[in-house]
């Protein structure tokens, strides 16, 4: 029995890829270049500025913040293109998830004590509220099905192969 191309699984995968994409592409080229300020500053500054938002969620020492703050934007930015392109999905979509599992703790962690931070996702001004918690919660969701789908699909034979002989 051959499965069908078009199916919910399917359809979760492919917008999950496209919307985890976007954002991750989004949210680390607003980390990188800071488009919201003009003139553009360079990168060294734009950096230096996630790096305060990294270290306002209280999370790591200042080594990790750094390390976090000059890496995390050209992961995010990376992952994502990789997510678009969709070579080895499994393991791009596993660290995604991964990674939006940790963005969500933290933001839960942060929100339930109460810091009164920038969330830091996109380099904007945008405060810490239980609309970033939840955001972040239904993104985190969708890469996690994304994940599961992609590795049960990947047990199926691909919908236009021909079909086995037996």
């Amino acid at each position: 029995m051959q499965s069908s191309p078009f199916n919910l699984p399917r359809a979760i995968i492919w917008i999950g890829r496209l919307v985890l994409a976007g954002i991750f592409i989004y949210a680390g080229y607003s980390k990188i270049f800071l488009p919201i300020v003009h003139p553009h500053p360079p990168i060294g500054v734009a950096l230096s500025f996630f790096a305060m938002q990294v270290d306002s969620y209280q999370l790591l020492p200042p080594r990790g913040v750094n390390f976090v703050a000059h890496t995390l934007p050209f992961a995010e930015v990376a992952l994502g293109l990789l997510l678009l392109i969709g070579w080895r999905l499994r393991v791009w979509a596993t660290i995604v998830t991964l990674i939006m599992l940790g963005f969500f703790a933290a933001v839960v962690r942060s929100y339930a004590l109460g810091l009164q931070i920038n969330c830091g996702c996109f380099a904007t001004p945008e405060p810490l509220t239980i609309k970033t918690v939840f955001r972040d919660g239904a993104l985190a969701a969708l890469a996690l099905l994304m994940t599961i789908f992609a590795f049960i699909d990947a047990r199926k034979p691909h919908p236009w192969s021909p079909p086995e002989n037996a």
